[in-house]
């Protein structure tokens, strides 16, 4: 499940998520003196407004932070003030003009703080986090702007717009109204403090657990404790051990799901215990970073805040503005696949244990030998194992060969990587993205090594969003978690790790394909649980013959994979999934169940809450731990899919179906491509997103696909 390949922003970028975006122009005053010199007083000049990555200083973040939203809010005062009657362009396009410094900082220092943060940038973020929470509150809860908006929302069908601008208000009533614009005065004052409680929290919550994660690095004696990883992958260990004064030891990182990369390959038993336990209790075992009071802290202020709304709980306040729209639909959805899903990973597991037993291993198969073993399972039933497939899957021709030629195929894109432009890390590529007509269409961004100062998972985010209104085009980042090779050696990857750059591309092409008008709709600004959709639709492409064929070359002798070998990469596609789904529905559950408590409800022992919940819903397997315990939950508890991690499986629904339509209208074909993009892609929210479905779809999804896929049926 692509759960980690989430498309999220790394704070509330308060300008994008409540409609005030990106202007070319300043409404208001000019930057103050104070930011004289600053970088992002003013949008860079670079191509396509390209952050200045080689001037930027952490120092300038927190000036900037302060004069963009005194700036904002003087455009709001002018708004909400104006003795004119509203119009939709003095009031709703005025605002989607406002804020362009402050939506220029956020971005940018969002995005770094996802990428390459450090103590300077964890400290701006949690002094400004609750001050950016208080900022949206001083914009939704204007009693002054929200009339002006009411007028016109009680006036839209006189108002003559077109089917954009008419969303668009339908929108912003939306928002005022969810973020509390109805509530008394004293209600507003309760709700301001809350918002602020969470914004607190939840960065708390996100440094917390990429510090655990570090801290929680397994360390090991000897070379031979690590029997079974690569030469390569050892020594990487060892240097990194190194650098942490620990020379002549060894160090693997924890990557922040469950499990563990090298628990496939560690023929060690001990090592394994010892690497999946420190996993599981991150976040839970005492110290400063255990994140226990910050969750219950959390879930009881978004409790609070649902209430006060006037909802149930808050995974009710949440769905509502998602395609899902309320938890009788995600719990029914949920539930109907726990357990056939529970189901088929207790038969793998029997198929696991078979091994074990005739290996005489003498011990039952835990959470830590379940890869192990699924890897000598799958080279019993389809001849190979995960190791034969890296030496084909070279980053580069992954990436150059594999993403970007399907991209060419199917929508006649063109790539030209490009050295002048400044970056954040030495790593980093970027590259210019040309249309079929050869014009530039965006600029992309990437970023795949992991680092310890980079959230783990991997995401796309967006510098700059398209928007005609303001004249700007895509400049589009994809950041992944590949570990490092040593200097010299190649960048291998996992089938899974292919997956996911095709994954995090199509969030890419979502953002970079947008085709409209308000910035508030630009590329992913759609339903959380409609956002992972296309990006799911685009890993088809990674096993497409042709593509396959045309990328995964064995990097020393560039002979193409075997066909026998892809053959049986094809037909093991359904294989392992009632582990992958259980994992996954495991997580879902508990994000639910977290988020469907009122606030005197909540319990005082996390890990007690969350044994019962897993035992409650049928998913207590121990074998098949949650993809994310509650205390490193990062997409729950950071805010960006809290009470929405179902999304990615409601999305792959649309997905399967989506998949059957492209095997039906012949794959990977332009004109396949174009109708996709037209109807869906590039329209990113300026309609119902389930009408942008039926629209390239002709009808309403169906599941059978989906079922098929993950072999539920």
């Amino acid at each position: 499940m692509k759960d980690t390949h989430m498309f999220r922003p790394q704070m509330l970028i308060i300008a994008a998520a409540l409609g005030l975006a990106f202007s070319s122009t300043v409404l208001a005053a000019a930057p103050a003196a104070s930011l004289a010199g600053n970088p992002l007083a003013t949008a860079s000049t670079l191509p396509f407004h390209y952050p200045a990555f080689d001037k930027i200083k952490d120092e300038h973040f927190q000036p900037a932070f302060v004069e963009g939203m005194r700036i904002q809010l003087k455009e709001i005062e002018a708004i909400a003030n104006n003795k004119k009657p509203a119009t939709f362009e003095n009031t709703i396009v005025a605002m989607e003009k406002s804020g362009e410094l402050l939506t220029r900082v956020q971005t940018t220092f969002g995005n770094l703080q996802g990428a390459n943060t450090n103590d300077k940038l964890d400290a701006i973020d949690s002094e400004m986090s609750p001050k950016l929470a208080a900022h949206g509150d001083a914009i939704y809860l204007n009693p002054k702007l929200y009339a002006r908006v009411k007028s016109l929302y009680d006036n839209r069908d006189k108002l003559k717009l077109d089917a954009e601008s008419k969303h668009l208000l339908e929108r912003y009533h939306t928002d005022f109204v969810r973020a509390g614009a109805k509530l008394s005065n004293a209600d507003k004052e309760k709700l301001k403090a809350i918002n602020g409680a969470i914004a607190t929290l939840q960065t708390t919550f996100t440094q917390n657990v990429l510090k655990e994660t570090n801290a929680s690095a397994l360390v090991v004696d000897t070379r031979e404790e690590l029997a079974g990883m690569t030469d390569a992958a050892i020594d990487a260990a060892a240097a990194a051990a190194k650098a942490k004064g620990m020379d002549g030891k060894f160090l693997v990182a924890i990557v922040n799901t469950s499990g563990q990369p090298p628990l496939a390959v560690l023929t060690n038993r001990a090592v394994r215990e010892r690497l999946m336990a420190a996993s599981l209790t991150r976040g839970s075992h005492g110290g400063e970073f255990d994140s226990r009071e910050v969750v219950l802290k959390i879930a009881k202020a978004r409790a609070e805040k649902a209430t006060l709304l006037g909802y149930a709980n808050f995974a009710a306040y949440s769905l509502e503005d998602q395609t899902a729209h309320d938890t009788a639909a995600v719990n029914k959805l949920l539930g109907e696949l726990a357990k056939p899903a529970v189901n088929n990973a207790r038969k793998e597991a029997a198929d696991l244990q078979a091994v074990v037993d005739a290996d005489k291993g003498g011990f039952q198969i835990d959470a830590s030998d379940w890869a192990f073993y699924t890897d000598k399972v799958r080279a019993q039933r389809f001849a190979f194992d995960e190791n034969q497939l890296k030496p084909y899957f070279e980053l580069n021709n992954v990436l150059t060969n594999g993403v970007f030629y399907a991209a060419g195929k199917l929508y006649g894109l063109s790539f030209k990587e490009r050295k002048d432009l400044p970056v954040y890390n030495p790593d980093v590529r970027v590259f210019d993205v040309f249309d079929a007509d050869g014009k530039q269409l965006a600029i992309f961004i990437a970023d795949m090594y992991a680092r310890s100062n980079k959230q783990g998972g991997a995401w796309m985010n967006e510098y700059i969003s398209q928007s005609s209104l303001l004249g700007t085009h895509s400049v589009v980042a994809n950041h992944l978690n590949i570990p490092k090779p040593p200097a010299g050696e190649p960048t291998l990857l996992t089938y899974d790790e292919v997956k996911t750059a095709f994954h995090e591309f199509g969030h890419a092409l979502h953002g970079m394909f947008s085709n409209v008008k308000y910035p508030r709709f630009s590329g992913t600004s759609v339903p959380r649980d409609f956002v992972e959709y296309p990006s799911q639709v685009n890993e088809m492409w990674a096993v497409w013959p042709e593509v396959l064929t045309n990328y995964a070359k064995h990097y020393k002798t560039g002979e193409p994979m075997p066909k026998e070998l892809l053959d049986k990469v094809i037909a093991s596609k359904k294989f392992n999934q009632g582990f992958l789904t259980t994992e996954y529905l495991s997580a879902s559950l508990l994000d639910q169940r977290w988020h469907q408590l009122t606030p005197a409800q909540i319990p005082t022992d996390v890990l007690g809450f969350e044994a019962a919940s897993l035992k409650d819903m049928g998913v207590d397997f121990a074998p098949v731990p949650p993809r994310y315990r509650t205390t490193y939950f990062s997409h729950s508890f950071s805010g960006g899919y809290s009470a929405g991690y179902y999304a990615y499986l409601w999305s792959e629904k649309l997905d399967a179906d989506t998949v059957e339509w492209f095997k039906e209208k012949g794959g990977l074909k332009r004109e396949n491509g174009d109708w996709f993009r037209a109807k869906l892609l590039s329209r990113g929210g300026t309609d119902d997103a389930m009408n942008l479905f039926r629209n390239f779809r002709g009808r309403d999804p169906i599941i059978e696909p989906l079922l098929d896929r993950r072999g539920l049926k």
